[in-house]
């Protein structure tokens, strides 16, 4: 598709276009892919709040049980009904990034995951948090430390305030406890905090005796506060023991299946907008393109008109000047032959007066041909008997006929054609006059017509002379082309023009195994 220079700037900006459409939606893309994973990292965050509720609701004395947060954790894994997104692991960490609780798969856990806040993979996103109120401050001390232990078995809680402490395990819903609680219940709202002085010791409610124990009078407020089974821990053995089961951090891998859905979604919705948009942006050029071709398709149409007005009008002044030209030349043939008619001309005269009759001869029949090819075509088609009109004209070149000593065969068609009947002598006239000038003396001229179908039929001349070679088989048909000396090379073209006019075909072919065939097609049979 060859383009002008106008062209190639309309495509280049319909290509520009396009590429900014495309880049749009990649950037929307992105704009998505980045709001999923910024919902999954708001969604994790709400889990590790919760779980820092929950955490501090359960904490006694600085401790959390295990045992209770375990179906915490659990329920959070492996429930799925109040979350969108997949929970695959969690684990709570201790300082020294080791887990103390985990539960999911703990596969997903490395200490690679732990190089920054968060890490994203093609099947999960694992976050990293710390807990509200775990962290160590600058100095190295845990501000509210808390541990995670679980108890011994045979641990039996002697304070006499171990009743109202029971209590305070208990409030609030278990999930593990069979009365129909599950974990979007378990909040910290179930779980309020104890009352607890300055110091950080519990207090018993307003209105609840506030003095200690017996067995506790006399000890020190700021005295030990570790829980019965651990105090017989060393305090080093207290301080390693707090090292690697104090709370300080959270590690949640979350499943990326639905972000990877949505970006997948959005994926083939940007690809089909940008696919229509590469569409639309072809169409206009095509039709930008179609257009322009119309234009100047329309402009070659009014040159084209312009032209043939002017070969109209050319074609009309030849043909006048050929006529005009005809009558000095009859007088010029009538001058000769009076001249060479003389008693007293001598033998020179008369011959070169044959020459000038002859030339004029010659002159005036390519002027009748010129005449005839630029005349215009007016068809009158009436029902003519074909075999009757090739007869006719065979008659009329009988002396052309017998000089050559030739023989011709008119193949009885038993049907007419409508045709104009002026056109179709014209046309075998000089077909037949084109075989005579073509074959040898003594040679063979056949014409048959038959039946080609229901309503057409198809008529041929065929000669025995030389015939026609295969390369110049459509150039013989061209006007002042011929392989005739004595030719004048329009006889054929007016022979093609006269049999367009009339709405048939005629083509030249090879008569095996010598000689040459002019075939006339689509000739309507008449009713």
């Amino acid at each position: 598709m060859k383009l002008n220079q106008r062209g190639k700037w309309v495509f280049g900006l319909l290509l520009g276009a396009w590429l900014l459409v495309v880049a749009w939606q990649i950037d929307e893309h992105h704009r998505v892919v980045e709001a999923a994973k910024s919902d999954l990292r708001s969604r994790s965050h709400e889990i590790a709040g919760t779980l820092s509720a929950v955490t501090r609701a359960l904490q006694f004395r600085g401790a959390v049980f295990q045992d209770r947060l375990e179906p915490v954790l659990n329920e959070l894994v492996n429930n799925r009904t109040n979350y969108i997104v997949k929970l695959l692991y969690v684990g709570l960490l201790n300082t020294d990034d080791q887990p103390i609780v985990a539960v999911g798969n703990t596969n997903l856990f490395s200490r690679e995951t732990l190089a920054g806040s968060e890490l994203w993979s093609d099947d999960n996103a694992t976050f990293v948090w710390p807990l509200e109120g775990a962290s160590v401050n600058a100095a190295g001390v845990t501000n509210t430390p808390t541990v995670v232990f679980s108890p011994p078995k045979n641990f039996t809680n002697s304070d006499p305030r171990g009743s109202r402490n029971s209590d305070f395990f208990r409030r609030g819903p278990r999930p593990d406890a069979g009365n129909g609680t599950n974990a979007a219940e378990f909040s910290a709202s179930n779980f309020p905090p104890p009352f607890t002085n300055a110091a950080g010791e519990i207090e018993p409610p307003p209105g609840e005796d506030r003095r200690p124990p017996p067995e506790r009078e006399g000890r020190p407020r700021n005295g030990d506060h570790r829980p019965p089974w651990m105090r017989s821990m060393s305090e080093a053995e207290f301080k390693a023991f707090i090292s690697t089961h104090e709370l300080h951090g959270l590690v949640l891998v979350m499943s990326t299946e639905t972000s990877r859905a949505i970006s997948s979604e959005d994926w083939w919705l940007r690809f089909i907008i940008s696919f229509f948009a590469g569409i639309s942006a072809l169409g206009v050029g095509l039709a930008w393109r179609n257009i322009a071709k119309t234009a100047d398709l329309q402009i070659r149409l009014v040159r084209a008109s312009e032209l043939n007005s002017h070969l109209k009008e050319m074609n009309l002044a030849a043909a006048g000047l050929a006529h005009e030209t005809r009558n000095p030349l009859n007088i010029i043939r009538g001058q000769a032959q009076m001249i060479s008619r003389l008693p007293d001309s001598a033998p020179e005269v008369v011959e070169k007066s044959k020459t000038i009759v002859d030339q004029t001869d010659r002159v005036t029949a390519q002027l009748t041909e010129f005449i005839n090819y630029s005349r215009p075509r007016e068809v009158r088609r009436t029902k003519i008997a074909l075999a009757a009109a090739c007869n006719e004209v065979v008659r009329t070149l009988s002396f052309d006929i017998g000089e050559k000593k030739m023989r011709v065969e008119v193949a009885d068609a038993a049907f007419a054609i409508e045709a104009d009947e002026q056109l179709l002598r014209q046309v075998l006239f000089n077909l037949i006059l084109n075989a005579i000038q073509a074959a040898d003396p003594g040679g063979q001229i056949k014409i048959s017509a038959q039946r080609s179908g229901a309503s057409e039929a198809t008529l041929e001349v065929r000669d025995d002379g030389p015939g026609v070679s295969a390369v110049n088989h459509s150039e013989i048909f061209k006007p002042y082309f011929t392989t005739h000396q004595k030719g004048t090379g329009l006889g054929l073209a007016v022979v093609q023009q006269n049999v367009q006019a009339q709405g048939w075909e005629i083509v030249c072919l090879a008569n095996e195994p010598r000689g040459a065939i002019f075939r006339i097609t689509h000739l309507k049979v008449a009713a």
